[in-house]
């Protein structure tokens, strides 16, 4: 993506499938094998609640927020603290040419060696919208739910990050050795497309760590309000940017606003927006007809089946009612709408941003206009790809003066279901009374192209029981504790981290 690290494209491999990963989940009668003395580790988890609470509750407090250029160093050196707290001992804050990141190593004397992924950046916040104050990290009583605790950062990522380091923190108090040497690196840019993580992942010494790993995961809280989990195999990639429409770089239209009588005669930057926009996809919006735009692959077979057992676990009433929706694109079937989901690229309008918007009108002819928009991609697909067809797109259909400003992104990730890094997920969610959803990839992104893709070459993937929320919105949550004895609090995520480890190291 954006210059560093865009080159680094990965193979398309093929998932194993669904069948093969259930031939090698543990019986109800391993529980925890893996995990030796895990009362006496629970015990600690149980002790060190109410510090490890507040621990996330001070990392709340201290937003650092990429896109207002706020706390980034201060985030930096929180995170290298928490990691030095944690038991690592060597920790660096490496600089790069956007937002500082952390390296971190902890080496336990094991045979393997496991790479974790963090991101200490937040999405931006209006606390007018919140029922709670978003850096307070209150602990609220959530009905149907439980006792959460609501904030900024709560469940994306700080709250299963911090769940993660509170198991190293209850190996270390149990008086046990961590069953694994652990590799961390933590970028504060992913909430704008990390556009500097090659320069992190990639730096020599950072890359040497990572290559002797089975692989690198992200802590999430994963679990669904009934309990449900799904482990997913990749995600998509993305490309997020500006479209600029503007009376300067067009040579029409005005180069400031003016009162809109004078619409009679002269041309409108917002129209031209507007009329470039709707070249970029069909009449409905929801296929892409960029010139030359890449092409996505057909959905596998092994893939199908993922979707169509998936389909047939999941309630779609529940789900449209969720999302607040009664229709899907073409009014498709629920299955065939979830084959979409995770098959097929999509460019979406965040926002459109352009003249007055305040209460009232105001009677003016805007000099500018812009659209924020997300391009997801599937496998197959590739960053730098899209934007070069998006830029040759606009300038042959006469609009090469509006401005494509790209803000991050990167490539799609895909990791084979039999990887030890999957198959640990899968017996430990096994062990613990699950049957998880297979699922081929998140519609969301993450950068963990950056470990998939050569050099690297790498598993990647998230992991964490427990749940949580509102991501991106207000009332952003992580369950505490919780009211359905199926849906694992925050003790019980921390413990699903022990056991992973435990289970990575076997």
């Amino acid at each position: 993506m954006k210059g560093t690290v865009s080159a680094y494209r990965f193979p398309t491999r093929p998932l194993a499938s669904a069948c093969v990963l259930a031939l090698s989940v543990f019986g109800s009668g391993a529980l925890f094998a893996a995990t030796p003395q895990r009362a006496a580790i629970h015990a600690q988890v149980e002790k060190q609640h109410a510090d490890n609470i507040k621990r996330l509750q001070d990392w709340i407090a201290l937003p650092s927020i990429a896109a207002e250029n706020l706390n980034s160093q201060e985030g930096a050196a929180y995170m290298a603290k928490l990691a030095q707290e944690a038991g690592f001992q060597k920790v660096e804050i490496l600089q790069t040419d956007g937002k500082p990141g952390v390296f971190a190593t902890l080496d336990a004397g094991a045979k393997k060696s496991v790479g974790l992924y963090f991101m200490y950046d937040v999405k931006q916040f209006d606390p007018a919208e919140w029922s709670s104050p978003p850096l307070e990290a209150k602990i609220i009583d959530k009905p149907g739910v439980g006792k959460v605790l609501m904030g900024r950062g709560a469940v994306n990522q700080k709250g299963p990050e911090s769940a993660l380091l509170a198991a190293l923190h209850a190996i270390r108090g149990a008086g046990k050795k961590l069953p694994v040497n652990l590799v961390l690196v933590a970028e504060g840019e992913e909430e704008i497309g990390s556009p500097h993580i090659g320069q992190l992942a990639l730096n020599p010494e950072v890359q040497a760590a990572l290559a002797k790993t089975v692989g690198v995961f992200m802590p999430s809280a994963s679990q669904d309000l009934d309990g449900g989990i799904t482990v997913s195999l990749g995600a998509k990639g993305i490309v997020e940017l500006e479209l600029i429409a503007s009376g300067e770089k067009w040579g029409r239209g005005p180069a400031k606003d003016v009162h809109s009588s004078l619409k009679a005669m002269v041309d409108s930057p917002v129209w031209r927006l507007v009329k470039a926009l709707d070249t970029l996809v069909s009449d409905d919006g929801n296929t892409i007809t960029v010139d030359n735009y890449p092409k996505a692959p057909l959905i596998s077979a092994d893939e199908k089946a993922m979707v169509a057992a998936a389909a047939a676990r999941r309630d779609e009433a529940k789900y449209k009612k969720q999302l607040g929706v009664q229709h899907w694109i073409d009014d498709l079937a629920w299955q065939a709408a979830m084959e979409r989901l995770v098959s097929q690229p999509t460019i979406n309008i965040e926002g459109l941003v352009a003249g007055y918007t305040g209460p009232g009108g105001k009677t003016v002819l805007p000099h500018s206009a812009v659209a924020k928009i997300d391009m997801r991609l599937v496998p197959g697909m590739h960053f730098d790809d899209a934007v070069a067809a998006l830029k040759a797109h606009l300038a042959k259909h006469g609009y090469g003066d509006i401005e494509v400003k790209v803000s991050g992104g990167y490539d799609p990730t895909s990791t084979r279901a039999d990887s030890p890094l999957m198959q640990a997920q899968v017996k430990v969610l096994k062990a613990s009374g699950l049957n998880p959803t297979l699922w081929p990839r998140n519609a969301g992104s993450y950068p963990g192209f950056i470990f998939t893709n050569p050099p690297l070459s790498l598993a990647s993937g998230h992991f964490g029981l427990g749940h949580g929320s509102g991501a991106h919105a207000p009332d952003e949550y992580m369950l505490i504790e919780s009211e359905n004895p199926k849906v694992q609090g925050y003790d019980g995520a921390v413990m699903s981290f022990v056991d992973y480890l435990y289970e990575l190291g076997k």
